[in-house]
C-alpha cells in the first residue's frame, strides 16, 4: 500500500498496459488515438503498448485486430501505412484471466525488460478493479510512481463508489490514479478554462450580475446497442448526468484556480458541486423530467421504443432521458439557473453549453424590441468543436438604421489553427497520463459528491408523485421538458 504524503508523478513514462484491448472502447476509441499521436509525432520512439485480454490469440491476430481498428474507426484521408505500421510494432499482447492470481507472474515476465514506473490503464469492468489492483500488487508491479487509469462508471451509486475508491487505494496513492471521463479531454473543453479566466470580456461578466441562465445539453440519436443490460441498471441521470454534464457544469461554474495546475483545478470543482442544490420531493414537480423513448422514426427509419429494444425488459421504468433545474448556492451564482439535458434516440447527436447573458434592459431601436434577448455564448462539442457568441448588428440596407438582428461570430479550431482534426478527448488525455498530468482526471472527492448529488435527486424522485415521462424516438425530448425551461421565462437553445 501507498501512503503517506503525495506522490509526486509527473515523471514521463513510455510503458503502458492496456487490459481489456480486445473489448469496445480499445477498439472504437484508445486504438484510434494512438494513431493519431502517433501520426502527429507526440509518442517517444521508446513507448511500448502490452495488451491484455482473456483470449488466446497470435502476434498476427492482434496485428489484424489493430488494424481492422484503425481501418474503420480513422477516416481514409488521414490513414497512411507507415505511420499504421509503426503504431502496430509497439503493442504486444498477453493472455490473462485477471481474476487468477498466477496470470499476473505472466504479465510480469512479458514486461521484465520494460523501463519503469508504468502505467495501467483498466478499460474493464469495475467488478474487476479489485483483482487487478491485488493482482499487480502481489506480482510486485505496483512501484511508487506507477499509474492506475479507470474508466467511468466508477460505481453504480455513491456507495459502490465509495467501496471501488477504498479498493484502489489499499495500493495506489490518490495521486497515482487517474479517473477519467473522456469529455474533459475535448479540445472546447480545455479551452473552456481559457476562454473564462484569459479573456477579461467574459471573465468581468462571468456571474449572476452578467449571465441571465445557463444549458448545457448532451443529446443522442442513438439507442441503447448492445448496451441494454448495463444500461437499464444505470438509466441516464447514472451514466451521463452523474459524470459529464455536472464535469461540465463544474468548469463552467468554478472559481478562477490559483494555478492551472490538477490540485488547484480539482479543489475549485469540488467546491462547485458541495454548493450544488440538492432537489427534494417538493422541488422534483418543477426542477426534474424524467422520460423513456418510444417507437419512433429518425432520418426517415423506424426505431423502437426502448422496451422493443432487443433484450429488453417489457416493464422497464428505467430513464433514458433526463432535464434538471438546478442552482449552485454561491456568492457567484446566486440566483442563476443551471438546465442539465441528455438523452438518448433524439433527433440529432448534440453536445453543447449555451451562456444566456442577460440583456440591457432598454433598447433604443424601433423593431422587436420586446423580443430582443442578451447576447448568446455557444460553446459546441459535437457535431463541431468550436464556440459561437450571439450579438447584435444591422442588417444590410439603407432603410434599416433602427433594426438589429442577431448575427454569430464563430471560432472553429479547424479552420482557424489549421489542424488535421479535432483532437478526441482520448488523445489528449492518453498524453497527460503519459506525462503525468492529473489536472483533467477526476479527484475521489469530486466523483463521490457528484453521486451524492444523483442518489439524493433519484430519491427524491422515487418519493415523489412524479411519472415517468414518453417521448417519441428522433424528437427533441418530452413536452415536459420544454414546460420546465418555459415556466420559468427561458427556453432551450436550437440552432
Amino acid at each position: 500500500m501507498v501512503s503517506g504524503k503525495m506522490i509526486e508523478s509527473s515523471k514521463t513514462i513510455d510503458s503502458f498496459v492496456l487490459y481489456g484491448i480486445l473489448g469496445d472502447l480499445s477498439i472504437r476509441k484508445l486504438i484510434p488515438a494512438w494513431y493519431y499521436l502517433e501520426r502527429d509525432g507526440k509518442l517517444c520512439d521508446s513507448l511500448q503498448i502490452l495488451g491484455v485480454g482473456r483470449k488466446e490469440i497470435s502476434d498476427s491476430e492482434l496485428k489484424k485486430m489493430l488494424r481492422d481498428s484503425l481501418t474503420t474507426y480513422v477516416s481514409a484521408e488521414y490513414l497512411d501505412q507507415k505511420i499504421m505500421t509503426t503504431l502496430i510494432d509497439r503493442f504486444s499482447y498477453c493472455s490473462c484471466d485477471l481474476q487468477n492470481s498466477d496470470s499476473y507472474q505472466k504479465l510480469k515476465l512479458k514486461v521484465q525488460d520494460w523501463n519503469m514506473p508504468m502505467a495501467h490503464y483498466l478499460a474493464i469492468s469495475p467488478g474487476l478493479f479489485e483483482a487487478v489492483c491485488d493482482g499487480l500488487s502481489g506480482s510486485g508491479l505496483v512501484t511508487k510512481e506507477c499509474r492506475m487509469v479507470v474508466e467511468k462508471p466508477v460505481g453504480y451509486d455513491l456507495e459502490s463508489s465509495q467501496e471501488i475508491n477504498e479498493k484502489l487505494i489499499k495500493h495506489f496513492d490518490e495521486s497515482q490514479i487517474y479517473r477519467i471521463d473522456h469529455y474533459l479531454g475535448k479540445e472546447t473543453v480545455q479551452n473552456l478554462i481559457t476562454l473564462r479566466f484569459a479573456n477579461s470580456l467574459f471573465s468581468s461578466q462571468w456571474n449572476s450580475k452578467g449571465i441571465e441562465y445557463v444549458e448545457i445539453t448532451a443529446a443522442e440519436s442513438v439507442g441503447i446497442e448492445d448496451r441494454w443490460g448495463y444500461f437499464d441498471g444505470m438509466g441516464q441521470l447514472r451514466d451521463m448526468v452523474q459524470s459529464h454534464l455536472l464535469q461540465l457544469l463544474c468548469l463552467i461554474a468554478m472559481e478562477p484556480p490559483n494555478r492551472l495546475d490538477d490540485q488547484s483545478i480539482r479543489s475549485e470543482k469540488v467546491k462547485v458541486l458541495e454548493a450544488l442544490k440538492p432537489l427534494n420531493e417538493e422541488s422534483i414537480a418543477t426542477s426534474f423530467v424524467s422520460a423513456q423513448y418510444t417507437d419512433g422514426v429518425i432520418d426517415g427509419v423506424k426505431k423502437p421504443g426502448y422496451i422493443n429494444e432487443e433484450g429488453a425488459k417489457p416493464d422497464s421504468s428505467t430513464e433514458t432521458f433526463v432535464s434538471v433545474k438546478t442552482e449552485i448556492q454561491n456568492w457567484r451564482w446566486s440566483g442563476v439557473p443551471f438546465y442539465l439535458r441528455t438523452g438518448k434516440r433524439m433527433s440529432t447527436k448534440t453536445t453543447q453549453i449555451v451562456i444566456h447573458f442577460k440583456s440591457d434592459g432598454h433598447y433604443i431601436f424601433n423593431e422587436n424590441k420586446e423580443n430582443l434577448k442578451g447576447n448568446t455564448l455557444i460553446i459546441s462539442l459535437h457535431p463541431t468543436e468550436g464556440i459561437s457568441l450571439q450579438v447584435f448588428t444591422k442588417p444590410h440596407g439603407v432603410d434599416k438604421h433602427s433594426i438589429i438582428r442577431s448575427d454569430p461570430m464563430s471560432l472553429d479550431f479547424i479552420k482557424t489553427q489549421k489542424l488535421l482534426n479535432i483532437p478526441s478527448g482520448y488523445q489528449s488525455l492518453l498524453m497527460d497520463i503519459l506525462n503525468g498530468n492529473q489536472s483533467l482526471f477526476l479527484c475521489r472527492e469530486e466523483v463521490e459528491l457528484a453521486w451524492k448529488w444523483c442518489d439524493e435527486t433519484l430519491e427524491a424522485f422515487n418519493h415523489s408523485n412524479q411519472e415517468l415521462f414518453y417521448y417519441r424516438a428522433g424528437s427533441n425530448g418530452p413536452e415536459q421538458s420544454e414546460a420546465l425551461i418555459t415556466n420559468n421565462g427561458h427556453q432551450w437553445y436550437e440552432e
